[in-house]
């Protein structure tokens, strides 16, 4: 039982790791856009 817990929480860390890296290369988008208008 200990064991299973431990693996779903290990598999929900890693991919919430990757929404937040999701996130940031969109927000990372979102800024050369607006440095791109701003030129």
């Amino acid at each position: 039982m200990d064991r299973l817990l431990l693996t779903v929480l290990f598999v929900l860390s890693l991919s919430s790791c990757n929404a937040i890296d999701g996130i940031g290369k969109g927000v990372e988008k979102a800024g050369e856009a607006v440095q791109k208008s701003t030129k």
